[in-house]
């Protein structure tokens, strides 16, 4: 059977082998950042990490849509909610997942210079191949593309792939269809949650 999509479950180990990594590049780099913004939402976690890391304390975050929950893209990447003040002078420290298109770090980029940032510098975790954008640190470059499920996602893309593809709402049914079509491999237990924990109303 042809899968609908590549994934790839993330672990939180990974995350923090990651975000350490990209740490360490920082840190040699030299650059000592007065802010650090991350993207909601993908950027909350791995910000956090950085900042624990680095011994920064001033963070904060802008939201972007791009993606929607399991890999449903909008045209373009539109500002939600913007940074709530300006950073005259400052030199920024701009936190994603992972850079995929490109098209909402270039976004927020732009967003953080018309705020008045002096210098902005772009760190994520994974870089894909194809973006459009290039970023000034990442903790692995990915080589063969693929959909990446971050831990603080899996419910969100589950739900998201069981509804744009009419899979099966049955926990067993549904693990069976997800790793057959999307190489996503689930325990049970998990899986049951987030179906039972779906809102009311939801297709999944």
């Amino acid at each position: 059977m042809t899968r609908k999509l590549e994934c790839e479950l993330v672990t939180w180990g990974a995350v923090r082998r990651l975000a350490l990594r990209v740490a360490r590049t920082i840190h040699a780099d030299g650059f000592a950042p007065d802010l650090v913004v991350a993207i909601g939402r993908g950027g909350y976690v791995p910000a956090r990490l950085l900042c624990d890391w680095l011994d920064l304390t001033d963070l904060t975050s802008i939201r972007l849509e791009h993606y929607r929950a399991g890999s449903d893209k909008q045209p373009e990447a539109v500002i939600r909610f913007p940074l709530c003040c300006d950073i005259p002078q400052q030199r920024v420290l701009l936190v994603d997942d992972v850079n995929d298109t490109g098209d909402t770090l270039r976004a927020a980029v732009a967003h953080l210079r018309e705020r008045g940032a002096a210098e902005v510098r772009v760190a994520v975790l994974h870089d894909k191949p194809g973006s459009r954008f290039r970023v000034d640190y990442r903790g692995q470059r990915i080589r063969g593309w693929r959909w990446l499920i971050y831990p603080w996602a899996v419910a969100e893309d589950v739900r998201g792939f069981l509804a744009r593809h009419d899979g099966p709402r049955e926990p067993e049914a549904a693990r069976q269809w997800l790793e057959s079509h999307f190489g996503i491999r689930l325990d049970l237990r998990q899986l049951t949650d987030i179906l039972q924990l779906a809102r009311p109303g939801d297709p999944a």
